[in-house]
């Protein structure tokens, strides 16, 4: 998920290519309390660039019993810069090759190094063209991967028969992890047009899946777009019918993952 705002305390980056509404943590918890989960993942967004302080700051406020940060940076941000953030909940980094305003792909290498230096993992969120073009630059990181948002593949793009999708499969089945996505969907609620591309990661890495709401959906700002996340809870329901599948995805992948200790039962 992510934190935008309050724009007079975190204030945007001039690099940023969209503007969306300010988007709370208390907005957020409420949404976390109302489908049931506990534990989050705060990702930096594209529209603070490097700037992680709105990303740190929400994950002090919510405490490291309960949430991670995944941030931002470039080639300028040396080993003890990212060893400063470790304590307050990052863990990742994350390269936007979607939105704008990211490090550029050419960074990918040189802070895989860092990266495994720390234990930390890198996520990717990228087009499904450049999955194909980066995949042997992905499989040789020497640090965990994350590919964001099902590979960057939309339904309406071939789903399971895209060429970006099978480089997804393929970097699992060599030890990358991935994000399950409801809203890849051409079709909307209930996004059974991605059901296929969700159920062959599943069964690709079903220990190194993991999923998430993307609260507050920045790629969709209109109101009519915005899913609703009870909703995007119950497609995992669709995808993984088993109860086993279920807990691997939503607790003890994650708990790997980021870090956290054993759940509360």
């Amino acid at each position: 998920m992510h934190i935008f705002g309050p724009y007079h305390r975190y204030p945007l980056s001039p690099g940023r290519g969209y503007t969306p509404p300010e988007a709370s943590i208390g907005m957020y918890l409420d949404m976390l309390s109302t489908i049931g989960l506990s534990r989050t993942v705060v990702v930096q967004p594209s529209i603070y660039g490097t700037d992680n302080a709105v990303t740190l700051d929400a994950v002090e406020a919510m405490g490291l019993d309960r949430a991670r940060a995944v941030v931002v940076v470039d080639e300028s941000f040396g080993l003890a810069a990212l060893k400063a953030m470790a304590p307050r909940g990052a863990c990742g980094v994350r390269f936007n090759a979607v939105s704008g305003n990211g490090t550029p792909l050419e960074q990918l290498e040189a802070l895989g190094e860092k990266l495994a230096t720390l234990g930390w993992h890198l996520q990717l969120y990228a087009h499904s063209a450049e999955m194909v073009a980066l995949e042997s630059v992905l499989a040789r990181l020497p640090c965990p991967l994350v590919v964001d948002h099902m590979g960057g593949v939309q339904s309406t793009e071939g789903g399971v028969e895209n060429p970006g999708f099978k480089a997804l499969l393929r970097l699992l089945e060599r030890g990358a992890w991935a994000k399950l996505c409801g809203y890849r969907s051409s079709t909307g609620a209930p996004y059974a047009d991605v059901a296929g591309m969700a159920r062959a990661m599943i069964a690709a890495a079903p220990e190194r899946c993991v999923w998430g709401t993307d609260w507050p959906h920045p790629s969709l700002l209109r109101d009519e777009d915005v899913p609703d996340d009870g909703v995007l809870l119950d497609c995992l329901g669709e995808w993984a019918p088993a109860e086993a599948q279920r807990q691997a995805i939503l607790v003890d992948n994650p708990a790997r993952l980021y870090g956290f200790g054993p759940p509360a039962r």
